[in-house]
């Protein structure tokens, strides 16, 4: 998608080993928190390559971004503005506009972002306060799938350009904002479209720069997850049933409830707010013919919402076995609960010979980064299951 330039969303996965790694790269970074800037600068990330994103901003964080020097921050309403000329005064503002991108499933979910007749007013009032408007903002859900919406996005994002003109104020930045679920697919579905538009509303010449925030892209199929069977018991199968689903299975077999070490106050947090894309899958061998017998699978809270999987097909499992899940880079790894003493898993990284030698010839893999890696020949496709064995 060159030349739009990524900002990675630090809370979608803060690891230390993708922070160097995608630094190192020369992406940028969009930071919802003092924390989350503070980490990208300590990798020496310079203040123009942090975006502050969070819709809305402590007085005290905007103090502390002013103060490091981080001045290009989103804003979608004359409050959140005059705080922010309270409390940063050289800040640069990408005003965030809404997008028509509801679904069903997404009608109670909050939304921000402003209408186009509503950034006139606060155009107005960033002239009274005498802030900078740089840019523009918007944000399509992964779980659109209109592509329109973007057109639409696109179209409203250069009538706000146009209307920036009439206040005096010189924008030069477009954030199209993420929504790249991970799909290489989707990403060329979205490029096909925005291409042809970017050409003809924010052509080269313009001067504009694109940028875009691209998390689960990046990081979702590049983690897996492994968990430790820490309880269980048999339950009846009329419980497990979601419902509406009807009974067919013989009474004589065993349905097994089974609790693990981690859950949605670990790294299954995202299961709070969407559905889990990943299914177990079991460690240890076991042969094509073993039964399998309706399973559920619980974190260790005790918890009525931390339910990880309502209803899945397993091999019967023993305390101490493990199952892995994989795609579990994004949304699992950021800051995290403290509920139930609950602790963050170990991290394990593997590279291969072949990304690392690529590395050193582009002159951007490190000492550091060599110490927290486990090397592994180019030839061999890791599983998910051989990259925990071999972790192991």
């Amino acid at each position: 998608m060159a030349p739009i330039k990524p900002f990675y969303p630090v809370r979608c996965n803060s690891t230390p080993g993708v922070l160097e790694i995608l630094g190192t790269l020369g992406i940028g970074f969009a930071c919802s928190s003092k924390s989350e800037m503070a980490l990208v600068q300590d990798l020496g990330i310079s203040p123009e390559n942090i975006i502050y994103t969070n819709p809305c901003k402590q007085a005290s964080q905007l103090k502390y971004a002013a103060k490091a020097g981080i001045n290009i921050m989103t804003c979608d309403n004359d409050i959140e503005l005059k705080k922010i000329s309270r409390n940063h005064p050289n800040a640069k503002l990408l005003l965030h506009i809404a997008t028509e991108d509801i679904t069903a499933d997404e009608e109670m979910n909050m939304k921000f972002g402003t209408t186009l007749k509503n950034c006139r007013h606060l155009m107005e009032c960033a002239k009274e306060l005498g802030v900078q408007i740089i840019g523009v903002k918007f944000h399509v859900s992964g779980s659109c799938k209109d592509l329109q919406t973007y057109i639409h996005a696109i179209s409203d994002a250069r009538c706000v350009f146009d209307m920036a003109e009439e206040f005096g104020f010189k924008m030069n930045m477009l954030d199209i904002g993420g929504g790249f679920t991970g799909s290489e697919l989707q990403l060329e579905e979205v490029n096909h479209v925005i291409r042809p538009l970017l050409d003809v509303y924010f052509p080269k010449e313009s001067g504009v720069n694109v940028i875009a925030e691209p998390g689960c892209y990046y990081v979702s199929s590049a983690f897996t997850l492994a968990v430790n069977i820490i309880a269980k018991k048999t339950v009846e199968y009329d419980k497990l049933l979601p419902s509406g689903v009807e009974q067919t299975r013989n009474d004589d077999e065993p349905v097994f409830t089974y609790y693990i070490n981690d859950g949605v106050y670990g790294s299954f947090a995202s299961k709070l707010s969407e559905k889990l894309n990943t299914i177990p899958e079991v460690h240890k061998k076991y042969k094509d013919d073993e039964p399998l017998f309706a399973s559920s699978l619980w974190g260790p809270s005790c918890d009525e919402l931390d339910q990880i999987v309502e209803n899945c097909l397993l091999p019967e499992l023993s305390v101490g076995d493990w199952l892995i899940f994989d795609n579990m880079g994004s949304g699992t790894l950021g800051e995290q609960s403290t509920f139930n003493d609950y602790q963050r898993p170990l991290i394990y990284y593997m590279m291969s010979f072949s990304d690392w030698d690529e590395m050193q010839d582009a002159g951007i893999a490190s000492d550091t980064l060599m110490k927290n890696f486990f090397f592994v020949p180019s030839c061999i496709q890791l599983s998910p299951e051989d990259r925990f064995s071999t972790a192991a």
